[in-house]
């Protein structure tokens, strides 16, 4: 693009017109692009960077003046102070350290959270392995907390017929866990 068509794009987009400013970015996109690239050396960034010019060029088109220089080199201004902040962000992250150098903290039980995570996850998958009604006994009962009777109302069935629901589906729940290796009793209790 020759200078005459730069000052008259220039006039145009600093009016307020869309496709004057357009015009002038596909003028200079790629360079801006390859400058920045070759001063950081990651193409997403580049492209993240590149985009940031254009925009800060868009914000502040009112305010530019010419002053007998090429628009490009306004633009080159920009992405060099748009390159001295991320190297700035960046030095200001703390360094990454070698995992394997870290103390690492022993405290008693450490694993236990994991291990109640664990349990829980194995207890959903055999609450998934009973019949509708069983899986519907044990959350209303168990994870819910309902009263036998308000169980019993909810399901549309008498007390006992609930409480033998509920034991089935106890036995066939202790049954998969104990095939899974886990200790029943502590989990068991953990139910009721």
């Amino acid at each position: 693009m020759d200078r005459v068509e730069e000052k008259r794009l220039l006039k145009r987009a600093q009016q307020g017109d869309a496709e004057a400013f357009g015009a002038l970015y596909r003028a200079h996109v790629q360079t801006i692009h390859r400058y920045i690239y070759h001063r950081v050396n990651n193409n997403h960034l580049a492209e993240d960077l590149t985009a940031d010019v254009f925009t800060r060029a868009l914000r502040d088109l009112p305010k530019y003046h010419e002053r007998g220089k090429p628009f490009i080199a306004w633009l080159y201004r920009i992405a060099h102070a748009r390159v001295i902040d991320h190297y700035r962000r960046v030095e200001r992250r703390p360094a990454e350290s070698d995992i394997d150098a870290e103390p690492l903290a022993v405290t008693p039980n450490m694993d236990a959270e994991m291990m109640r995570h664990y349990a829980a996850q194995a207890l959903r998958q055999a609450i998934a392995t009973l019949t509708n009604e069983q899986q519907q006994v044990i959350i209303l009962r168990f994870i819910e907390g309902y009263r036998i009777d308000a169980v019993a109302q909810v399901m549309g069935k008498k007390p006992n017929a609930i409480k033998a629901l509920q034991h089935r589906a106890l036995r066939s729940l202790a049954s998969r866990l104990e095939e899974a290796g886990f200790d029943v009793e502590s989990i068991m209790a953990g139910l009721s």
